[in-house]
């Protein structure tokens, strides 16, 4: 009788970790320490005029691919709007000081190079549109 409790806690547990991982993965969360940046040259590419998505990705993660769709798809609908896409296994560097554990995971920097939101897991369209409303201070197209 002793196993069939250890199962359904193990069942009860691996549900409500789902259902939060749910609810909290792909939306936008406003940055904890505004004085974070990253800048052109820490990227190898120039930042946009209004806001900036820095995508760490990796090969293998399929969540990556979805993400890099929605982010392009939002980028090109903005000239002032600019996507990079970092490999994450190949900027350490990068991953290390900015503290990202899992992939897909998306910086929203502002024109300045301020990381205000961090995306973690696949990005819903919707959920980066507001973001982006609120950091390029006028309505995303």
């Amino acid at each position: 009788m002793t196993g069939l409790y250890v199962v359904l806690a193990a069942t009860a547990l691996a549900l409500a970790f789902g259902v939060y991982r749910r609810r909290t993965d792909g939306r936008p969360r406003a940055a904890s320490d505004e004085s974070v940046r990253l800048d052109a040259d820490q990227l190898g590419v120039g930042l946009g005029t209004d806001a900036t998505f820095v995508q760490f990705s990796s090969s293998v993660c399929a969540p990556c691919r979805v993400t890099h769709r929605v982010l392009s798809a939002i980028s090109a609908e903005d000239a002032g709007v600019v996507h990079v896409d970092v490999d994450a296994e190949s900027r350490l560097d990068l991953v290390e000081r900015y503290g990202i554990t899992r992939t897909p995971t998306v910086l929203l920097l502002d024109r300045a190079g301020v990381v205000r939101h961090r995306i973690v897991g696949a990005a819903r369209a919707p959920d980066v549109r507001e973001a982006l409303e609120g950091v390029a201070g006028r309505a995303a197209a």
